[in-house]
């Protein structure tokens, strides 16, 4: 029986790990949940799920939230606050963290669950983009062990050799086939993008997502967010990791090896399959996911990606080359062009600018802690604010 903490767990990653948590009563329990401030929906999964504790970051919520829990009966300690996300990794009794708070909010806490040995699933992948080696080398001191949750690397993660320790070379690897649906936007005439609204930005063609990471994929940063995320986690090189544009999202990302083998995952686009394999790995149980039925897809598509299109996922790979700040800069710029994206105080096609004004008016600094990150976002949240008041 595996005791998790559920990091996000009103969001969409959240809800379909309650999901395949539900289908196995006999192999999980859940020890904490916690969001930012969805009282309602947070409360509906303290009655199903019984959580020990509840965390919500938003402290007047989390005081709602306690009131209810009372009412309803139920033996719940309700924690508010930041800090609480650290507290509730890091319990004793936690086996497994699925770190699913999306953007550098989920930061402390999934380095928190690393420092402490826990086993964690990473769905929050500005963890890696923006602290990626202070990260890792807590993973590799604790000896915790880190499954991916993004659909694109838990695919990678099965087509590498079992006990792939971190060398492509050794292991015959020529390169890593990232592959990236294109969003709504990919066969949109590019005079059309300025009109962009937040509504169509969101509206994803195969999978169901959080506006952030929505508009994300929209303008392909979700990708190169990831092309980051894949450096870490597989000790690959900007020029191992190739994105391609698979408009089906059925091939979730293949490894070529030096033999002309590629080896790929397929599944339906459901997070659940993902989460599914990173809480029973290694072994493998029912997800509640559909069958894919080939015969109904009938056709793969396969196209390189637009970077005039997509200058997000130039400004990525630009970003992990330049390497030490220069990807959580990135990251922080991205998220404040995108929150203001979605206010609707800047346009879709700003939001590249914002990210490369900010990249070009920062150092690149090296990162030995994580103050050192912290500094770099911090910086670049008011440059990229600053920017889009001016």
């Amino acid at each position: 029986m595996q005791q998790l903490t559920v990091l996000g767990s009103t969001g969409s990653i959240g809800t379909s790990t309650l999901d395949v948590v539900a289908r196995h009563p006999d192999k999980f329990k859940i020890a904490a949940l916690t969001a930012n401030a969805q009282v309602d929906l947070l409360l509906r999964q303290c009655q199903q799920f019984k959580p020990r504790y509840a965390v919500l970051v938003d402290e007047a919520a989390a005081a709602r939230l306690r009131l209810l829990v009372r009412e309803a009966g139920l033996s719940v300690e309700v924690l508010g606050g930041a800090a609480a996300l650290e507290q509730v990794c890091i319990l004793p009794e936690v086996d497994a963290v699925m770190a699913a708070i999306v953007g550098a909010a989920g930061l402390r806490p999934t380095l928190a669950a690393a420092r402490a040995g826990k086993k964690i699933l990473l769905a929050n992948k500005e963890t890696l983009v923006m602290a990626g080696n202070v990260f890792m080398d807590a993973v590799r001191g604790s000896g915790s062990v880190l499954l991916p949750i993004d659909s694109e690397h838990n695919a990678i993660f099965q087509a590498l050799p079992r006990g792939y320790d971190g060398d492509l070379a050794a292991s015959g690897v020529r390169r890593i086939l990232l592959t990236a649906s294109g969003g709504p936007f990919r066969n949109t005439p590019l005079s059309e993008l300025h009109n962009v609204t937040p509504e169509q930005a969101c509206a994803h063609p195969n999978w169901v997502m959080g506006r952030k990471i929505s508009v994300d994929s929209a303008s392909m940063m979700n990708k190169g967010l990831e092309v980051i995320e894949a450096h870490w986690l597989f000790n690959a090189g900007a020029d191992d990791i190739q994105v391609v544009v698979h408009p089906q999202s059925v091939i979730h990302s293949l490894v070529e090896y030096v033999d002309g083998s590629v080896l790929a995952q397929l599944g339906n686009p459901d997070m659940r399959t993902p989460i599914a394999y990173g809480l029973a790995y290694p072994e493998r149980i029912d997800s509640g996911v559909a069958s894919l039925d080939l015969f109904k897809v009938a056709t793969l598509n396969f196209v390189a990606p637009d970077f005039e299109r997509f200058p997000c996922l130039a400004l990525a790979y630009q970003a992990l080359c330049a390497a030490g700040t220069a990807p959580a800069v990135l990251n922080a710029a991205n998220e404040v062009a995108v929150a203001a994206f979605l206010d609707r105080q800047i346009a879709f096609l700003d939001i590249p600018r914002v990210i490369a004004a900010v990249l070009d008016a920062l150092p690149v600094n090296a990162v030995g802690s994580l103050d050192d990150v912290l500094v770099a976002d911090a910086e670049a949240r008011r440059a990229a604010t600053e920017w889009i008041a001016r």
